[in-house]
């Protein structure tokens, strides 16, 4: 009997932590959210130069302005784990080929998370290095990652680690000492991921927007990534160029408003509201606009491609370019 009771006294205090956790205020969080709420959220920083996790950031102060700059960046938000992006995704078998930069499968992916020290049913925030608009569409690849597996609480923080520097928030370099996590995948949201044929349809058909979303220099065909095998963009695709997604602050990128965004889109010939697919040389820079597109101006039919332009023309697919 007393067994009895004390299982349900430990379901029923497991229920009432649940019932207590602590709701996402969205996809994105600023700073000053964060650092109220530090405690009841899982902070994992994701990025390519982990020895930067450790590394002291340097500051300098201009001496005619008395503004402070951010040299090098270092350091991490106390309790973070770290993403090693380089691991994020992998090299996978595709009719035959091998392909790199794909999304890892579902097994793999949870290794990852769980070495980071990542748990399941506590709110995930993903901190980007801040800098860059390359390293902040790092933490939106694998935010999408985690999407496509199931995970919808998680957000990704405002201005990175650049801009909770800046704002004058602590910060540690103390080595990352996590326990292995518990996170597992809750499903698989197939609905988040286009394949070859799907966006050879609509390059075909124009239903569906494909949103290239590469510098306009590779999307006009003037230059290209080594890994993809020709020039140019897929026909009928829209540039919404990767400087478009942020702006810049003391040296941190932040997001624009859901409005913004909704102008800058139908400005570049892309509806808001149509299904999309975006792509890019690999699948990196495409999870920035994927991000804004369905998570910010909230469009449910957008799709990322998966491998981008390195599977499309490991596949013989054409492209249009200007220089032809």
């Amino acid at each position: 009997m007393k067994f009895k009771q004390v299982a349900v006294a430990i379901s029923l205090s497991a229920l009432a932590t649940l019932a207590q956790a602590i709701t996402l205020p969205g996809s994105v969080v600023n700073a000053d959210w964060l650092s109220k709420h530090q405690s009841e959220v899982q902070v994992i920083e994701v990025t390519s130069d982990v020895a930067s996790f450790t590394r002291q950031p340097e500051i300098e102060t201009n001496a005619k302005t008395g503004k402070k700059v951010l040299t090098e960046i270092g350091g991490h938000i106390e309790g973070s784990g770290l993403i090693d992006f380089t691991k994020v995704r992998a090299e996978r078998m595709i009719d035959g080929k091998k392909v790199k930069y794909l999304i890892p499968e579902k097994v793999d992916f949870e290794k990852l998370v769980q070495a980071a020290g990542v748990k399941r049913d506590q709110p995930i925030v993903l901190v980007p290095i801040g800098l860059d608009i390359a390293d902040v569409d790092e933490a939106l690849r694998v935010l999408w990652q985690f999407k496509v597996y199931g995970e919808s609480n998680i957000a990704v923080l405002d201005g990175g680690l650049a801009g909770w520097i800046m704002d004058g928030k602590t910060f540690s370099t103390a080595k990352a000492e996590k326990p292995i996590g518990n996170w597992i995948a809750k499903g698989e949201r197939k609905d988040l991921i286009a394949s070859s044929s799907d966006v050879e349809q609509a390059s075909k058909s124009g239903k569906t927007t494909l949103i290239d979303s590469r510098p306009p220099s590779q999307y006009f065909g003037i230059s290209k990534r080594d890994y993809v095998g020709d020039y140019g963009h897929i026909a009928g695709a829209k540039n919404f160029a990767p400087e478009l997604l942020t702006r810049s602050q003391n040296g941190a990128l932040y997001f624009l408003s859901k409005k913004s965004y909704e102008e800058l889109l139908t400005q570049n010939g892309i509806m808001p509201a149509t299904p999309a697919i975006s792509y890019c040389n690999s699948g990196h820079f495409a999870a920035g606009s994927w991000f804004v597109a369905s998570e910010i101006v909230g469009n449910p039919a957008v799709k990322l491609y998966d491998g981008s332009l390195h599977l499309w023309t490991i596949e013989g697919r054409p492209l249009v370019s200007v220089t032809r």
